[in-house]
């Protein structure tokens, strides 16, 4: 895959014209690692796992392994890449993210760019994100005058940067199957779509060769075609590093199916846990000996000579339950900390854990968060330009100049009795839009501080009634009673 400045001089020093230079690009990134490794994330993520294609083998004639089909080859997959990917995506997108800005008229604009629709397509690129490495955001205009997002697959994108930091785009590419009739009948044909600041050029693969197919400009005002001066399309990665939560995990989410599918097999394969020694059997085909004893549970031996008998011996192989367990439960085990998720069945979660245990359990995951949720605020920088474009164009208004801070609440288990404890000893050292904005039963501060004030205005008694019952508890857990002096002058006298 081609990993640097993409521009006319590099096409010129690869020795290619523009679309050979695209055409073995496209060639040399479909069989990349990187790309297999996306593929291969989301088909764990939907449960197709190796294990299902697994095939029980033996020693064969030679020392070579062969095929054994009469074993039992049980495939089980416990999918605990797809629990982390979910920890991850609803840790830090299942509730909708808050954005800060000084201007009111900038804010309702926003608050109608970034409605339930956006914070659909957002979760669903952060798990993108997760699986791939990187998430791409394309923005665009359909048939309507609204702007609109979509989320391409991972493993549908080659990006061509512009630095080796990987934070400028000169070009992208997105390969996709498509459906299309050809002579009455439906096939899949491989469509490729190049964005660049010109506009979009379409092309579908015939044998690695790039037909054309049309372009067409970004957007259309007034029946004028006009191009963003950015690509339109915005990554949103997983981690500075692009790589993806399966290629951390993949080997431990193997070794746990593994562990479970040859326990199964153990328990199923009944007298082959036993290694038989058989002494003078009245025959030599040992397919009919196993007949005999799967189908009568008895087989027939006899003596050869005098003094010599026949019989059958046993050498059982015992499966010892408990280290399948102590086995299944470290890699479990391994796997959450490698993944950096976390257990809901944790000890520290038993009886009434305080918080702090609860922030314990999240550290890793918290980490983790951290440095997706920077990567994810840098493009939204990214993003924004195409906002304000939009407002713009839309008579919305002018907002380029505005400031945009973006931030996520995490969604973890919490102790409420020690968050609202917290928040009540808070009162009079922060603001009280501080207080109810971090109160565990409030999702939008400023409705409820329009709502205390609508009820101070109904109701002035009771709240007046209320804070003062309040700071008098507070100032109760602040200061201890103080003792009379001539009680304390006594007890100094007495010392």
């Amino acid at each position: 895959m081609f990993d640097g400045i993409f521009t006319n001089n590099a096409i010129a020093a690869a020795g290619r014209q523009e679309k050979e230079f695209f055409e073995h690009e496209i060639e040399t990134w479909k069989n990349s690692k990187t790309r297999r490794a996306q593929i291969d994330a989301d088909r764990y993520y939907r449960g197709e796992h190796d294990i299902l294609g697994r095939v029980r083998t033996g020693i064969g004639q030679g020392g070579r392994l062969v095929a054994i089909d009469n074993l039992p080859n049980n495939r089980i997959v416990d999918n605990q890449y797809a629990k982390a990917v979910d920890q991850k995506t609803n840790y830090l997108f299942a509730k909708p993210f808050a954005f800060k800005t000084k201007s009111e008229k900038y804010a309702a604009a926003l608050k109608r760019a970034f409605d339930k629709k956006f914070q659909r397509t957002l979760q669903n690129l952060a798990e993108s994100s997760i699986n791939g490495g990187v998430g791409w955001l394309h923005a665009y205009y359909g048939a309507g005058p609204e702007l609109r997002f979509k989320a391409f697959r991972p493993w549908e994108v080659l990006p061509f940067w512009q630095d080796e930091a990987h934070t400028e785009l000169d070009c992208v590419a997105r390969v996709y199957d498509a459906a299309a009739y050809a002579g009455g009948a439906l096939e899949t044909v491989e469509k490729v779509e190049l964005y660049k600041l010109g506009g979009v050029e379409y092309y579908y693969l015939d044998g690695g060769k790039l037909i054309e197919d049309g372009r067409s400009d970004y957007l259309y005002l007034d029946g004028k075609p006009y191009n963003w001066e950015r690509l339109p399309v915005v990554p949103f990665k997983y981690n500075n590093a692009e790589i993806s939560l399966l290629s951390k995990t993949k080997t431990i989410q193997d070794a746990i199916n593994e562990t479970l599918s040859d326990f199964q097999n153990s328990m199923q394969e009944d007298n082959r846990n036993t290694i038989l020694i058989i002494k003078n059997y009245d025959g030599e085909d040992l397919t009919e000996f196993r007949h005999n004893l799967a189908a009568y549970g008895v087989i027939k031996v006899r003596s050869v000579e005098a003094g010599i008998e026949g019989g059958v011996d046993s050498l059982r192989v015992d499966v010892n339950g408990e280290n399948f367990e102590r086995i299944y439960k470290m890699l479990k085990k391994t796997f959450i900390e490698n993944a950096m998720a976390y257990d809901a069945k944790d000890e520290r979660l038993a009886g009434s854990p305080n918080q702090m245990n609860i922030l314990s359990m999240y550290s890793d995951m918290d980490l983790d968060a951290n440095g997706m949720e920077s990567e994810y605020k840098a493009s939204f920088e990214d993003l924004k330009f195409f906002l304000d474009t939009h407002f713009s164009l839309s008579g919305a208004g002018e907002f380029f100049g505005e400031e945009l801070e973006i931030s996520f609440d995490r969604d973890m288990l919490m102790n409420e009795s020690d968050i609202i404890n917290s928040a009540r000893n808070s009162t009079g050292i922060i603001s009280n839009k501080t207080i109810v904005a971090n109160h565990p039963w409030v999702n939008d501060a400023d409705e409820e501080m329009g709502q205390i004030e609508r009820e101070k205005d109904e109701n002035p008694d009771v709240y007046e009634d209320a804070f003062q019952k309040m700071n008098e508890t507070i100032q109760a857990q602040r200061m201890p009673p103080m003792e009379t002096p001539d009680v304390a002058l006594h007890k100094r006298e007495t010392a």
